[in-house]
């Protein structure tokens, strides 16, 4: 069942008119998860009677336009490591592929299904911005701030919203102060729990992610996490916490529509890469056990969080439980869209089936795109 504030839904499997292009892969660890993701949603519009173009950006940040015929299949995602065996036409650099999309007659909306960097964290979409072109999602500062965890953990906490305690290590001072560091976690976590959690700040899908036990397991969670990033976020172990996941949907901070919580039973220790990806491993369930105080109190929090950052479109706000008391953990501007991601099973749960979900979120992003201001100037339009 879905949380609905004024939303409008559209009839299942509906789609607006115009070409969509899908952009998946992209230069990040999230690459192959991307793919997964970009396909599925690619499929489900195209049988929802859109025009689909399926742009595939590769580890070096190529772009390759993919054959309209080519669907991903049971076809193993290493497959797209080379493009143009697949028949992709390219490579294009960045610039070369933005003005080609700009240029297109008529124009598209870009559906963005890049994770992690580049994709999800304001840089494509300034892009985008740049030439006018329509794309789902939330716009450059919003993405921003939810890549980056520090950026989010600081702004909701300012809110007054509950996060777990976190400390922040850049990898400038890893380097020079290493010790000093080592030391401030010891003070971190004196008289409690020694487990912390360790990861990128600016990554997701649990890339480059360890639950470091103990002190010795700390250095290690460090510099495994300094691959992927030049900030990392440690934070406080919280035992016995039950994950809990939140799909938002809506433009308007007056009108949303929110799903679940659903809940993420981790065949793992944590919730980690092979635990989110791995088929069978873990459970999810679209609808979490609770009791409706606690179920109201995770959804209010979800749409404080999505209002705060200035979300649009869509998003999944993630959380942990204890003792019946949730905490903000993050939030996803893009959210998987594999077979096994919560998000699009969430929104099943609440009456939109897959297709439905991505053609209400192209219809959102053609919803923002018609309430633009036109910035173009001209002389007479400056304080001159």
């Amino acid at each position: 069942m879905s949380y609905l504030q004024g939303a409008r839904r559209p009839a299942s499997g509906a789609i607006t008119e115009g070409p969509v292009v899908v952009l998946m892969g992209g230069p990040s660890a999230e690459h192959d998860v991307s793919v997964v993701s970009g396909s599925a949603i690619a499929d489900a519009l195209e049988e929802s009677g859109a025009v689909v173009q399926r742009v595939l950006i590769d580890l070096a940040g190529d772009w390759w336009w993919l054959p309209a015929d080519l669907r991903r299949a049971d076809r193993p995602v290493a497959a797209y490591d080379d493009p143009a065996a697949l028949g992709a036409e390219g490579p294009l650099r960045t610039g070369e592929a933005v003005d080609r999309l700009a240029c297109s007659d008529p124009r598209p909306v870009v559906f963005i299904a890049l994770h992690g960097p580049f994709g999800e964290d304001g840089v494509v979409q300034g892009l985008l911005d740049a030439v006018g072109l329509c794309y789902t999602g939330s716009g450059v500062a919003a993405s921003a701030v939810g890549m980056d965890k520090t950026l989010f953990k600081r702004l909701v906490r300012g809110l007054g919203l509950p996060v777990p305690d976190w400390r922040e290590i850049g990898a400038g001072r890893w380097a020079t102060d290493r010790a000093a560091v080592v030391a401030e976690l010891e003070a971190f976590t004196s008289g409690g729990d020694p487990r912390l959690m360790v990861k990128p700040a600016r990554l997701g899908s649990s890339v480059g992610m360890t639950l470091a036990h103990d002190v010795a397991e700390r250095v290690p969670a460090i510099e495994k996490a300094l691959r992927y990033d030049s900030l990392v976020v440690v934070e406080r172990y919280l035992a016995g916490s039950r994950e809990l996941e939140v799909g938002v949907l809506g433009n308007d901070p007056a009108r949303l529509e929110l799903f679940g919580p659903g809940e993420v039973l981790s065949g793992h220790e944590f919730y980690d890469y092979a635990a989110k990806y791995t088929p069978g491993l873990s459970e999810t369930m679209a609808h979490a056990e609770l009791e409706p105080p606690i179920r109201d109190a995770v959804l209010k929090l979800a749409r404080d969080a999505y209002r705060a950052v200035g979300a649009e479109g869509f998003a999944r706000v993630d959380f942990l439980l204890v003792d019946d008391r949730p905490y903000l953990s993050e939030i996803n501007t893009i959210p998987g869209f594999t077979p096994i991601s919560l998000f699009p099973s969430m929104a099943a749960h609440g009456g939109y089936d897959f297709a439905a979900v991505c053609s209400r979120v192209l219809e959102l992003a053609r919803e923002r795109c018609a309430g633009r201001v036109d910035r173009r100037l001209t002389p007479e339009d400056l304080p001159r």
